[in-house]
């Protein structure tokens, strides 16, 4: 067996970390800096296809994987891929994986010479899996709420198309040209869907389920009835624009009444943090002397679990679903 001087082990220590992190940099940098490679291009499809790819690349590879099979329950990596999707990062899954796998290696590393083995383990699930999935979510909802937020001036413009006689491919065709990311990409997959033989109903019903919000839902309902039993769907798309905004509208109303309720909300959850970080830095021997106790790691757990769930049901209490 090989044995191994002090200064080696610490030599491969230190290597393991650079490359952690290394890794983990690349993926963080790959996820938010993404450099654009056609400048003034309008939105991720048209540099696509700027770029030399076809319409049916396009097609596969901006697509939710899942959609194939939208009765059965995709699997881990589909899951990850709707994400993905969702979250708008062009990135594989294998790479999110093994960029997680690097970061949760790196932190153990880095945090089992400061604290116990357990300790160190669960900060590197945490690091690992926690922050990756926890920033792609926020990418999701930030993501949703700018879709959201273009989605009236993209019906407007699909209406004012169909009044002066264009078909509604066309009109598609128009947002996904004229208006920028997110919507002008997924309505560029609305029209590369409808040129390879899927019609408008089927087009918008998996555009609702990619997205996932109750406005994209609502547009592909109206869709799919209006192509079933005809009508003046120019009509229907700028009274769905109007009620779309006039949610958004409620939406800020509701948001800033509750603005002191949620500011409460934070308040309270991290004023015990607050007290405890005070309490440590002027007298250290007030939790020093009894940090020893046998006692102490559950009655501090016990702390923590009444302070989380404190902070969640403050949270239901000022957040409203409208």
């Amino acid at each position: 067996m090989i044995d191994l001087q002090p200064n080696t082990i610490n030599i491969l220590i230190y290597i393991s970390i650079f490359i952690g992190i290394l890794l983990a940099y690349e993926g963080l940098q790959q996820l938010f800096m993404r450099r654009e490679t056609l400048t003034e291009a309008r939105n991720r499809r048209m540099k696509m296809l700027q770029g030399g790819a076809s319409s049916d690349e396009v097609l596969q590879l901006l697509r939710d994987p899942a959609m194939s099979n939208p009765g059965e329950s995709p699997g881990l990596i589909a899951r990850l891929r709707r994400l993905n999707v969702q979250a708008g990062v062009m990135i594989s899954p294998a790479w999110i994986i093994l960029a997680a796998i690097a970061l949760a290696v790196g932190a153990f590393v880095l945090a089992i010479r400061f604290m116990s083995q357990e300790l160190a383990l669960g900060c590197a699930v945490v690091a690992g899996v926690a922050l990756p999935l926890l920033t792609l979510l926020a990418l999701k909802e930030n993501r949703s709420q700018k879709l959201t937020k273009q989605l009236p001036d993209a019906l407007d413009l699909m209406a004012r198309g169909l009044k002066v006689g264009h078909p509604v491919a066309v009109t598609v065709g128009n947002v996904a040209t004229d208006l920028p990311d997110p919507i002008g990409s997924e309505f560029g997959i609305i029209q590369d869907q409808i040129n390879y033989g899927d019609d408008v109903a089927t087009a918008f019903q998996d555009f609702a389920r990619r997205v996932g919000t109750e406005d994209a839902n609502y547009l592909a309902v109206s869709i799919g009835i209006q192509h079933g039993t005809g009508g003046n769907l120019a009509r229907v798309l700028n009274i769905l624009s109007q009620v779309i905004r006039d949610r958004q509208t409620m939406q800020k109303k509701i948001k800033a009444i509750s603005a002191e309720g949620r500011l409460s909300g934070l308040i309270l959850t991290i004023l015990p943090l607050l007290i405890y970080l005070s309490i440590e830095l002027a007298t250290p021997s007030f939790y020093g002397e009894v940090r020893s106790d046998p006692l102490f790691p559950y009655f501090a757990g016990v702390i923590i679990g009444l302070i989380v769930l404190q902070g969640l049901i403050l949270r239901r209490l000022v957040k409203f679903k409208f």
